[in-house]
């Protein structure tokens, strides 16, 4: 059995995109892997995507297909079928390039360092600017270097980091052990957004030990991307909006004993009602209806939402 599995959920429009992806899995410099493919009722066919494949490499991929779920819930199925041998699950997005020694760097830190779960640093192209190096948390925060080379380091306080800036951890640079993949999961309802943050909180909460290696571990594509193809004008954007909501009320009842991180929550759960708020104002600006149905459900679950709005009229009236 293989020590590590590669999960891929696939979701496509236009080929090459996961071929490439599989490319660069194929080409890592620690090669005792598996992959598992989820084929979440992709629109682009995955058997014209697996074809060009050696029957070598074939073999060693598992195609798991179901009706759509979001990539969240792609991603539990992969979890959920993950072989009894795996020691490590590394997620890949069909629309990322790992680095050749991601596996690598990954298996030896864990295993070095007795850790179940590492991230390493994320890089692309401009699109994604926000994103920065584990490097760089050194300038900012409280780190302990394991490492030098490639860097390794450890926060002590990783949750409260994550939630001031969480641009430096991305799914596919993520590597988790055995009591993580056997127990966490990602919430499939929230696939519009902040289901990744929300795994990401509770892997740290959970985990023995977390380490952040400064080498890349990915090149982000720029293939589709759920999140990043909502503009604030879309009509997907109140939901994507109100499920970030949802997530953040979910992180704070993870925090509700440490009143710093419960604060910068509810910050964030601000912010998205604010944003949220501007964007069916803009639709009344247009003589569009607002979504009338969403708002109602999301004033049900949280009626500080009527009093944001009132903050907003009022504050607009008295300009």
């Amino acid at each position: 059995m293989a020590k590590l599995t590669v999960a891929i959920p696939f979701y496509q429009k236009e080929p090459g995109i996961l071929r490439r992806a599989l490319a660069s899995v194929f080409a890592q410099s620690f090669a005792d892997f598996d992959v598992i493919v989820v084929d979440d009722q992709s629109p682009f066919p995955i058997d014209e995507e697996l074809a060009p494949l050696a029957p070598e490499q074939r073999a060693r991929i598992t195609v798991i297909r179901q009706d759509n779920a979001g990539p969240g819930g792609a991603r539990n199925t992969a979890l959920d079928n993950t072989p009894p041998g795996t020691e490590f699950v590394a997620f890949l997005d069909s629309d990322d390039v790992w680095a050749p020694d991601h596996l690598r760097n990954a298996y030896d830190a864990m295993t070095r360092f007795g850790a179940d779960c590492y991230w390493a640093s994320i890089t692309g192209g401009e699109a994604f600017y926000y994103h920065f190096g584990v490097a760089d948390l050194e300038k900012t925060e409280r780190v302990e270097r394991l490492q030098d080379e490639p860097l390794l380091v450890e926060i002590p306080e990783l949750s409260s980091v994550m939630l001031k800036n969480w641009s430096f951890l991305h799914l596919s640079c993520m590597v988790i052990g055995r009591s993580l993949f056997e127990t966490v999961r990602f919430d499939p309802k929230l696939r519009l957004a902040a289901e990744d943050v929300l795994f990401f909180c509770d892997c740290v909460l959970a985990a023995k030990r977390v380490v952040l290696c400064d080498a890349p571990g990915a090149v982000r594509g720029e293939g589709i991307n759920i999140f990043h193809g909502i503009d604030n004008d879309s009509p997907q954007f109140l939901k994507q909006q109100f499920n970030t909501w949802v997530a953040l009320d979910t992180l704070e009842g993870r925090f509700a004993r440490r009143s710093a991180e419960a604060a910068s929550i509810r910050s964030y759960k601000s912010t998205a009602r604010r944003q949220a708020l501007w964007s069916q104002a803009r639709l009344v600006k247009r003589r569009k209806l607002p979504q009338v149905e969403l708002l109602a459900k999301w004033v049900w679950r949280d009626p500080a939402l009527l009093r944001s709005a009132f903050e907003l009229a009022a504050g607009k009236f008295s300009r």
